[in-house]
Formats: structure tokens, sequence, C-alpha cells
């Protein structure tokens, strides 16, 4: 017989289960969402068959980061993990919004169009996961349809392969919900006009099926001039148990997505954005956009061969078609033309597919005195990518540069302006071939992992893993092929000391590799395809402290070292190995100072030093602040209404490896407030920087600051029944 369920009751024991497993032990939510899981199961209410993670576990039928059933106090380096509550409470609509708060990362410009997240101080477009499968394409990633989002930090090849140099992001959807009846609708408007609806949909198609279907449309609208677009997201899925030991996920994602692409504003002769261009967009209105259309199928098998013994076997295939085109500032010098300013542009499209076919076993075995998990698991990939791009071509100077008057708006309209000698130019995208390539690449990858439990105090963490990349790059303008094939083994050492059951000390080693061929697969042409793959390593140490009230504290101190070869000037027969690296320290606290009271804290402390072939340059790297902290607070006042308030703040640091331009440092502050209509019924109101700051968060390049939002609201709605 079906079990029908208010959405309040399913959505608090599932949630609470993973706030569980992720040591955050739930939010402090208002009224009704926040009675506790323990008393609906005294009830007899839910039944959540599979789904619900067990105790301490960071672990369910959900594919996750980490693979195998192990504590997070168990886990040898740091991680972050964001709830769908986390989500919802704070108000995040991006990836970027998740970054603010969280110890390590930070985020990149990324051009305007696409995701882009330092890990440690190492900028990434392509780290990217989904259920743990790889998500390289660029494009700015919805939320509509997780339940959690993992951050991982170091170099993680052994599960994830190539990349994953400074850590990876992995996003956990939602499955369906056998035996549950529920529909959540929620509904937001900000106060620059964006507007957006989501839907939560699950319901039994059989005794041993449920069919869920998450949506979302999106209006876009911000503080820029020019700005809009829309986004809209289906992600039907399935999920039948096929016996009691076999449980098999499916999923279809379709995405369309379209907005203006912003590169920000340019630096000063002081080398800081100029803030009396703050309201300027440096672009063409119609010709400034990202268009993405992307179709996405997965598929899971989860088995129980014994009590002891279990295995996942997934299939992903996707489509993703997709095209920007932009202009920029280029150039701009302050001191001698401060009223003129020097644009550029391009238009790139790209067409991917990514078939992957991966599979791993877990066995846990248990001797006298010591027990081990292994994971044992193999990777097939196929992707086939074609991307060109045309440069800007300006008929006035023949080439993809031209001068405009600084005037807000600029003389630039679909392609057609008058530039600062006040006369008409006209661009032409199909003129200035930049590259157009079409690449094929093949990668198997095997890996093997044991944790082996010397006693209840000592836990040895051993593992390798090969990777076979092979890669075509097909230069069409030059009708030449060149390939490579790498062939890297990455291996991972992890020893963690337990003086007390809540309390673990760890040490880590780990490796990661990345192949010349770039994140997106540009080419290989030049010098590239000779040269071995940058390889990274990480030395990490640290501590994790769950306390008695259901408080997590994580403490841990790292280097990363890079290894870049690269072809010696003296003589191009030789290489020179350039090493470079990058220390710090990162702390997060979070958990239920009282019953009322959440909170989430993070601090991280970076500090590196360029490295060319004569050794260290004196010069910092780019996009690395020295200080980054971050707090949330949610406090609950009376069962139906509760607040937040949260910070961030965001050390200076260089936009460029000249370290001539300078991103100022800043400090943000956010708040909240909740309230619950009914049980069914939720209204909340998000403020983002309610001191109203003008700041540049992030950056491209030197003339390409992003101007950060001024004091903005958000209303939403959210209804459960």
């Amino acid at each position: 017989m079906t079990n029908h369920l208010t959405y309040k009751q399913v959505k608090t024991a599932s949630s609470r289960a993973i706030c569980a497993a992720a040591l955050s032990f739930s939010l402090a939510a208002p009224g009704a969402f926040a009675q506790s899981m323990s008393d609906e199961v005294a009830e007899g209410v839910i039944e959540l068959d599979n789904f619900v993670t067990v105790g301490k576990y960071l672990y369910s039928d959900q594919v996750n980061a980490l693979k195998t059933p192990t504590p997070v106090i168990d886990v040898p380096q740091s991680l972050s993990i964001i709830t769908a509550d986390q989500i919802a409470l704070q108000g995040f609509n991006s990836i970027g919004d998740l970054i603010n708060y969280t110890p390590g990362v930070n985020t990149s410009q990324g051009e305007g169009h696409r995701d882009a997240v330092v890990f440690r101080g190492v900028r990434s477009t392509a780290d990217f996961f989904i259920d743990g499968v790889r998500d390289d394409v660029q494009y700015y990633r919805p939320l509509y349809n997780l339940e959690q989002v993992e951050v991982l930090r170091g170099p993680n090849a052994l599960l994830f392969g190539r990349g994953g140099t400074g850590g990876i992001l992995n996003r956990v959807t939602k499955k369906g919900m056998i035996g549950a009846e529920f529909t959540e609708v929620q509904a937001s408007v900000d106060t620059f006009g964006e507007f957006g609806v989501q839907i939560d949909r699950n319901f039994a198609a059989a005794s041993n099926a449920a069919v869920r279907v998450n949506a979302f449309v999106e209006n876009l609208n911000n503080h820029r001039d020019f700005y809009d677009g829309e986004r809209l997201g289906v992600n039907p899925t399935a999920k039948i148990e096929l016996g009691e030991a076999s449980t098999l996920n499916l999923s279809y994602e379709y995405m369309d997505h379209e907005r203006f692409i912003d590169r920000g504003i340019p630096t000063g002769s002081d080398g800081r954005p100029v803030e009396a261009f703050e309201d300027t967009v440096f672009g063409d209105p119609e010709l400034n956009k990202t268009e993405l259309e992307a179709h996405m199928l997965r598929a899971k098998l989860q088995q129980d061969f014994s009590d002891t013994v279990k295995g996942n076997f997934s299939v992903f295939y996707g489509d993703y078609d997709k095209l920007y085109q932009n202009f920029y500032a280029s150039s701009y010098d302050e001191a001698t033309s401060p009223d003129e300013v020097t644009l550029d542009g391009y238009i790139d499209t790209t067409q991917r597919e990514n078939f992957v076919l991966s599979g791993n076993l877990i066995g846990e075995f248990y001797g006298d005195r010591v027990s081990h998990t292994v994971i044992f698991g193999a990777e097939l990939i196929d992707t086939s990518s074609d991307q060109d791009r045309y440069n800007s071509f300006w008929n006035t100077t023949s080439d993809d540069n031209e001068i405009f008057s600084t005037t807000r708006p600029l003389a630039l309209s679909g392609g057609v302006g008058v530039n600062a000698s006040g006369a008409t130019t006209t661009n032409d995208f199909t003129v200035d071939l930049n590259d157009d390539t079409r690449v094929g690449i093949d990668v198997f990858s095997a890996y093997i992992q044991d944790e082996i439990e010397l006693s209840e105090q000592w836990d040895v963490i051993l593992g390798a893993r090969f990777d076979s990349f092979d890669i075509n790059v097909l230069n069409v303008p030059a009708s030449e092929t060149r390939s490579r094939k790498d062939e890297e083994i990455s291996p991972r050492l992890g020893l963690l000391f337990k003086p007390q059951e809540n309390v673990s000390l760890y040490s880590s080693y780990s490796e990661s590799f990345l192949p010349r061929s770039g994140e997106q697969y540009a080419n290989i042409n030049g010098s590239n395809n000779q040269l071995d793959p940058n390889t990274f390593s990480n030395l990490e140490a640290g501590v994790k402290w769950d306390f008695n009230q259901g408080l997590s504290l994580t403490f841990s101190i790292f280097e990363i070292e890079q290894s870049s070869p690269q072809v010696a000037d003296s003589d191009p027969s030789t290489l020179d190995v350039i090493d470079s690296e990058i220390t710090g320290f990162e702390a997060q606290l979070q958990g239920k100072i009282t019953d009322s009271w959440f909170v989430s804290a993070g601090y991280s402390n970076l500090d590196g030093e360029q490295v060319n072939r004569s050794g260290l340059t004196g010069l910092r790297p780019r996009e690395l602040p020295e200080h980054m902290f971050s707090l949330w607070n949610n406090y609950q006042l009376t069962d139906q209404f509760g607040l937040g308030l949260g910070v961030t703040h965001q050390d200076s640091s260089f936009i460029n490896n000249g370290n001539t331009a300078t991103l100022p440092s800043y400090t943000r502050v956010d708040a909240a407030a909740f309230f619950d209509v009914s049980d069914e019924v939720r209204v909340q109101l998000n403020v983002e920087n309610v001191t109203d700051e003008l700041y540049f968060p992030n950056a491209h390049s030197t003339h390409q600051a992003t101007v950060g939002a001024p004091l903005n609201a958000r209303l939403t709605v959210i209804g459960r029944f």
C-alpha cells in the first residue's frame, strides 16, 4: 500500500539524514519545518527505504564524492557539504553563492559565461561533477534539483582522474523516493526584477518505484545595464527497486540557458577597478550573450551482492551545444586617455558529446584485528568536442581592436558603433578565424583503495589510480592532426589517529595531473604535444572534532606543489621542470550551538609565490587572497519566526600574474528572515549586501573586474503539500 506523506514529513526526514551525514545536524528551521526526525519515526509516519543516510556516514543510495561508506570524521582531507536546506535558507542561486561561504575557495569571473572556482589558489572551469560523473562543459550550473553540494579540497585524482588539482565540486541530485507523495513549489522575485519558479514533485509509480520531477524557470536581471536572460531546466527521474538487493535510478535532464555576458570594468593607473565606471557596461547590448542547450541522461544500478560486497554501475551521456560571443575592455590607459577604452571581442561555439561508463565494487572485510574497506573501480570516457572561435574584425582598423569613448552607454549596438574618432565602425564575426578544432578523447581508468582499520585508534588509507588519456586534435585550418597519449599513476596515502571516537587527527598525501591539452582540450599545437602533463601533489594534516552538542570543527594545514615541464630556452631538445607551491591553512565550524542557533563559519589563509626558470619571482599568484572569512548564523526566535545573519570577507588579491592590477578587499553583510504562515507555507526574505558596499568580487584579467551587486532583496514563498 502506498504511503502518502506530507512534504514536511518527507523533507524533514531526508534533509536531516543528509545533514547528519554532513555533521551539520540540520538547520534551526522555523516552526513546522524543524520537527525532529525521531519524533516522526516514533509516530510511525515515515518509511524512507534506502534513501536514508546511515547515521554519521556520508553515504546513501546517491552517488557521492567519497564512493565508500566512510564517516566524515574518518576522511583524511578537507571537505565541505552544503545541503539543500542551507541552499534554500541562505537564498543561494548559483555556484558562486555557495563558494562565498566555503573556506579555501573563491570565485573567478569565468569571462561572464561560466562557473569558475579557484580551489586553494588553482583556477578551474572543469573540475565539476554531477552525481560523481565528470561535468566539464563551461556553463552556469543551476541548483534547482540538488540534494547537496560537496566541495573537496586538494588533488583528487584517485577517485576523479585528471584535473581536480586544487579540489573538485560535486553536485548530488535529488532522486525518487519510493512510497512518498509530495509537491514543493517555490516562487521568488528580487528588487532587480528577477523572478523564478521551481517545482519538486514526487509520486509513487508502483509499490517498488517512484517518479520525481524537478523543474525551474528563471527570468534573469541584475544591477548592470542590458543584463537579462532566461534559464529553464527539467529533470525527471525514476527510482526502481528491481529486487531486495538491486536499485536502479534513471534520470534525464534538459537545460536551455541564455544570458547577457558582462565582462566587468577596467582598472586604472593605481591598478584598482575604476569606480567611476561602476555603472558602465563595456560590451554590446545585443551581441554580448551566451546560449546553451544540453541533454543529459544518467543511469545507475546499485547491487548488493552480499552483506559486505556492493556494486555501483553508472552510464552517463551528455550532449551540449553552446555559443558565446562578446566584446570587452582589452586596454585602458587612465593617465593618457581617460575618456577612451579599447574593445576586443570574439564568438566561440562548442558542440560536445560525453559518454562515461563507470563502475566500482566496495567490499568490507573483517579479520581478528584488522578490517578493510576496499573499493575497486574502472571508468571509460569517450569525448568528442568541436569548437571554433572567430575574433572580432572592425572595418575601420582591419583588426580585432577598436577604440571607443567611455561614455555610458558605449556607442555600440548590434556590432555597429561610433569609435572615439567619431567614425562609424562595423564588426564582422566571420572574417578573422582564431581556431577551429575537432577533438576526440578516449580515457581508461582503473583505481583501488583500501581503508585499513588497524585498531580502534588507527586507520590507514592506501590507494592508486591508473589513467590512460589519449587525445587526437584536428586543426581544421592547417589540415593537421596531432595526438598524444599520457599514462599516469596517481597515488594516495592517508593516516588517521582517533584518540577518542569524536576526535580524529589525520595526515595525507595525494597527487593529480592535468594534460597539456588543458581543461577544454583546445589544442596540442606547437610544443604542447611534446610535453608531459603538469603534476600536482598535496600534503595535508588536520584535526576533526565533533562536539557533543552537534557541532563540528575541522582544521587543516596544507601544501600544494605543481611541477610543470617546459621546453628549455637554451636547448629546445631538453626540458626545464618548474616547481611552484601554494601553502595555507583553513578552518570550518558548523552545527548547532543551541537548539535554536545554527552556525556555519569558515576561515582560510593562503600564500604562494610564482616561480619561473630563474626561480622565485617575488610575485604572488593571481586570485590568491591571503585571508578569507565567512560566517552564517540562523536563529529561531519563535516556533514560526527565525532570522539569519551572515558576513563574508575577502582580502585583496592580484588580478594578473604581473601583480599590476588588484582587487580590493571587501566585507559583505547578508541577512534573512523566515516566517511559517502554516505547516505548508513559508515566506522568506533574503537581503544581500545590507551595507550597500561597492565591491569587486572577482575578475578575469586586468581590465575585466566584476562589479558586485548593491543592496538587494529577494522574497520567496515556498509551499509544501
